[in-house]
């Protein structure tokens, strides 16, 4: 397996995880506002319950956000071979080594380390398109792209 292709399944494993998690969390509420409707009436069992639906709320939108991260993920290409940043691509700098997919925060492998980081973020959009040579400048820092994969 090609470094890219470790780099993909790892964030797939860890946007998994997450969704996984949060299809707990939800069935744990879902599960919780079923017992609230078996106890008793009154003002505290309609707060305990309101509570419930606001994070039972929470946790749909959390739901439909971890989908949107799966559906971007799944059009990455590891198999994808490009000369300038794009969706997909490796971008190693004088500053970090970056893989362009989605954002899953820093994940290490082959002995490197790499922050998978999507191509909507700030430091993702400034990646797009660059190709080895070129210069970024984020946040009062410059670096050079030092190689895309």
């Amino acid at each position: 397996m090609n470094l890219k292709e470790t780099l993909y399944n790892l964030c797939l494993k860890i946007v998994n995880e997450r969704h996984a998690n949060i299809e707990a969390n939800f069935a744990s509420i879902q599960e919780a506002m079923l017992s609230e409707t078996k106890s008793s009436a009154g003002d505290k069992h309609e707060t305990g319950r309101a509570m419930l639906q606001i994070e039972r709320e929470k946790l749909g939108n959390q739901l439909a956000e971890i989908q949107k991260v799966k559906e971007i993920l799944f059009k990455v290409n590891p198999k994808l071979v490009a000369e300038q940043g794009c969706l997909g691509s490796i971008v190693y700098t004088s500053q970090a080594n970056y893989f362009i997919s989605v954002s899953v925060g820093e994940i290490s492998a082959n002995n490197e380390n790499f922050y998978a980081i999507a191509s909507n973020t700030p430091i993702g959009k400034l990646l797009l398109g660059k190709k080895v040579g070129e210069k970024v400048s984020f946040r009062d820092q410059s670096f050079v792209v030092e190689a895309v994969l």
